[in-house]
């Protein structure tokens, strides 16, 4: 073979980018996918071809979120009813997430429950719930791996994470305008990245690949001005992250763009770890 035909041969082989982050065909069941980050990452997967599942603790807000998601290829969305923090939940959800779309292929764990307070007043009940999204995060990824492996089929999980889970909070930035931002989700967070590359190099002879998508600064319009003007002088972009921002990097790692990636942890904060 000449190097002329090595080549033809090469590039007929070769997937193209469309063909790369195309889902459909696969199911993609995502926690939380009614709230602030959630809706434009079922978006993302609903336009890539995935039929999606919603994930919510209220059934109706599940069935709702799925029937305003785009179609493209005439997807049939669907709605679950799962709540983070209770165990039965969680595999009741699963459950009926297979039993509604046939399978599931992707999971985004990016439901949570928190409190509210900071260092200076969690006590030691509000910290532990506040952990237990990390074990919610597992059972599910469990769940997905049995799921698959069951079905001789590869299968991506994404843990989403957050800046806050490799780094500490600027204190100056909350001082005098809110709380801190909570220790607890610190802690929270930092599990998950680590839960991440643990799950990995256990499940990557099972095919599944198992990373986690750190968002940071994505702060909602109920964020107080002045602390956001803050943050913004913390970051080389000097400016907060707008939720579409996510959908790129959520389809590299859930679809077949990103095949040779796991166990890593993609930053999406503007540059704020990188100094």
């Amino acid at each position: 073979m000449n190097s002329h035909s090595k080549h033809e041969s090469t590039t007929a082989a070769e997937p193209r980018c469309e063909q790369l982050f195309d889902l459909r065909g696969r199911v993609a069941l995502i926690t939380g996918g009614s709230g602030y980050l959630g809706g434009p990452l079922s978006r993302a997967l609903a336009e890539a071809g995935a039929t999606v599942v919603v994930g919510s603790r209220q059934a109706g807000t599940a069935r709702d979120v799925a029937a305003a998601l785009p179609s493209p290829y005439g997807q049939a969305h669907q709605g679950v009813e799962l709540n983070q923090l209770e165990e039965a939940s969680l595999h009741a959800g699963f459950d009926a997430a297979v039993q509604q779309a046939g399978q599931v292929d992707i999971l985004v764990n990016n439901g949570q429950q928190g409190h509210a307070v900071d260092l200076t007043n969690v006590t030691m009940d509000e910290f532990s719930q506040d952990l237990r999204n990390a074990a919610a995060y597992f059972i599910l990824a469990r769940r997905l791996r049995d799921h698959v492996v069951q079905r001789d089929a590869p299968g991506s999980v994404i843990l989403i994470g957050s800046m806050y889970g490799v780094v500490g909070s600027y204190p100056d930035a909350y001082e005098g305008i809110c709380p801190a931002s909570p220790v607890q989700y610190h802690a929270l967070k930092g599990g998950i990245v680590q839960l991440t590359r643990h799950l990995a190099v256990y499940w990557a002879g099972d095919r599944v690949r198992v990373n986690c998508l750190s968002p940071g600064p994505f702060p909602s319009e109920k964020a107080p001005t002045a602390m956001v003007e803050r943050l913004k002088t913390k970051s080389p972009l000097r400016r907060m992250g707008l939720p579409h921002e996510l959908k790129g990097p959520l389809l590299l790692l859930a679809s077949d763009a990103g095949s040779y990636i796991t166990g890593q942890n993609l930053l999406v904060d503007g540059g704020w770890t990188a100094w």
